[in-house]
């Protein structure tokens, strides 16, 4: 009679049979932009199934675990298009979004560098000259905090995002059309160095930390551009709907009104205001006026139209402004679907 013993010596002579499973025991959320979250342990374990002699057979191998460390990148994108500037002018912002691309917590130490080649002049950096963009508008103002390194270096979760202003104020020496730039830097307190660069338990929770393919650092830079000529141009929305009252809902009217201002000596020559009709808005035919005046949505002798070349979009030509020209107010309507 074949005893167990026998069973088990002869199981080399089944092993055709044998088909192998991996068992996640632990398997991490999936990963999202930055990656699986430092500490998280993966373990995996291995089981034979097999079949000895009729009797189906299971052996389960030994579990292997890692805990995944920290991977430190970072990004910084410039936000501002060109700026225009004049001579002498002060406290003009560049916007900046700086992003923890890594997949731990992280703190950075931020730098603004305005000796960059390339360009006609150097800004000079207000005091102080790096903000947060404290109250989220997008635009340098009194309710901004200022960066002061080592005090409040901005520390981000993964995948967190933190706008910035580099501030600077125009020489006034510098000449119509030169540009002048100033560029943000980002870098990783925990250290810097080519990627795969090992900081032993400097990660989150005494996790090694890896410096990744940015190396830890990152950077992007802003131009100013000097103008003879300085214009504002301000939207605003007014919401009627269908009841009478002020709610966006299906139905309703939006109301858009474009200031368009010049604020400095010299001409604006040939100005034309584009602005695309909303997704998920349709046009109000007949709408659109300029100072108070219609202009048909037909391409016409009058001051503009609707452009419906690609995205349907109000085309309004103002022409050569001047302070002296005053503001120049468009309107136009749309309803939301």
């Amino acid at each position: 009679m074949e005893t167990a013993d026998s069973k088990f010596a002869s199981v080399s002579a089944w092993m055709r049979r044998v088909t192998f499973l991996c068992l996640c025991c632990a398997v991490s959320s999936p990963a999202g932009a930055v990656g699986t979250a430092v500490g998280t342990v993966i373990e995996n374990t291995a089981v034979v199934d097999f079949d000895l002699a009729g009797t189906p057979l299971t052996l389960q191998s030994n579990t292997t675990t890692i805990a995944v460390a920290e991977r430190i990148n970072v990004t910084v994108t410039l936000q501002s298009p060109q700026t225009l500037v004049a001579p002498g002018e002060t406290g003009r912002a560049l916007l900046f979004l700086l992003t923890n691309t890594g997949n731990g917590s992280e703190t950075f130490q931020l730098s603004i560098d305005n000796l960059i080649a390339g360009d006609d002049f150097d800004p000079t950096e207000a005091v102080p000259a790096i903000y947060f963009d404290t109250d989220g508008s997008g635009d340098f103002n009194a309710a901004d905090q200022p960066y002061t390194p080592g005090t409040n270096d901005p520390d981000l979760l993964a995948d967190e995002s933190l706008s910035v202003f580099l501030v600077n104020d125009i020489p006034g020496s510098v000449l119509n059309s030169q540009t002048g730039r100033s560029e943000l830097t980002a870098t990783s307190a925990t250290g810097t160095g080519a990627p795969g660069t090992v900081f032993a338990g400097q990660g989150d929770g005494g996790a090694n930390a890896v410096i990744g393919s940015t190396s830890g650092e990152a950077l992007d830079t802003g131009e100013y551009l000097v103008s003879d000529v300085l214009l504002d141009i301000v939207k605003a929305q007014l919401v009627s709907d269908q009841f009478g009252g002020s709610e966006a809902i299906p139905g309703a009217t939006l109301t858009y009104t474009i200031t368009v201002n010049v604020t400095s000596a010299g001409t604006a020559a040939a100005s034309i205001v584009r602005d695309a009709i909303p997704a998920f808005t349709t046009f109000v035919p007949g709408s659109i006026t300029l100072n108070g005046t219609a202009i048909s949505d037909a391409i016409d002798a009058d001051a503009g139209e609707i452009d419906s070349a690609g995205t349907p979009s109000v085309v309004v030509r103002l022409g050569d402004l001047t302070s002296a020209s005053g503001p120049q107010v468009i309107v136009f309507q749309v309803v939301i679907d």
